[in-house]
């Protein structure tokens, strides 16, 4: 098999990063519209997360956060987006770097996004194609515009469904990619 020494898997990768990243600006300046609403899982090991201790403590390989009702002050850089949310009735703020989400999906319009750590696909082509997977850890949702009222939140323990279990559409790039 040819070496592929343009990498379309990590062009293709940054390519739908960006559409997140679209997506969230979009966001943050206009509000979610209709029925949308996204569950974004991020790895919280990884360079630039910035998260309480007690949520790293409690979510040590990856997390799920839910924005819809009941967060904030969400912005939206080139390399990261900022969003306050609530858990278990404590008011947190993240910093999530785009390369550190795994995976986005907005359950209104069952269609989602599952990205592969370059790690990741180097341990996979290592192991003949083993996959890694990371399971998400937990949920918040959007609070009020008054953050230190925003207890009707979903449990942080709670399990988000995956764009596969939930029956959405997954992009993977394996699909793309010759074996």
């Amino acid at each position: 098999m040819p070496e592929d020494h343009i990498r379309y898997d990590i062009l293709a990768q940054a390519a739908l990063r960006g559409v997140v990243r679209t997506v969230l600006a979009d966001v943050a300046r206009k509000g979610l519209p209709g029925e949308h609403h996204f569950k974004i899982t991020f790895a919280t090991g990884a360079p630039g997360v910035r998260l309480s201790e007690r949520m790293r403590a409690q979510y040590p390989q990856a997390m799920t956060i839910v924005l819809q009702h009941q967060f904030w002050d969400l912005a939206v850089r080139e390399e990261a987006f900022d969003v306050g949310l609530s858990f278990g009735g404590i008011a947190e703020k993240l910093t999530v770097p785009f390369e550190a989400v795994t995976a986005f999906f907005d359950p209104a319009v069952q269609f989602g996004f599952q990205f592969e750590t370059v790690e990741a696909a180097a341990a996979g082509e290592a192991d003949s194609g083993a996959k890694a997977s990371e399971k998400p850890a937990g949920t918040a949702t959007h609070p009020p515009a008054q953050p230190k009222k925003a207890g009707a939140l979903s449990t942080p323990g709670a399990p988000a469904e995956s764009p596969a279990e939930a029956g959405g559409q997954v992009v993977s790039l394996d699909r793309f990619r010759k074996k």
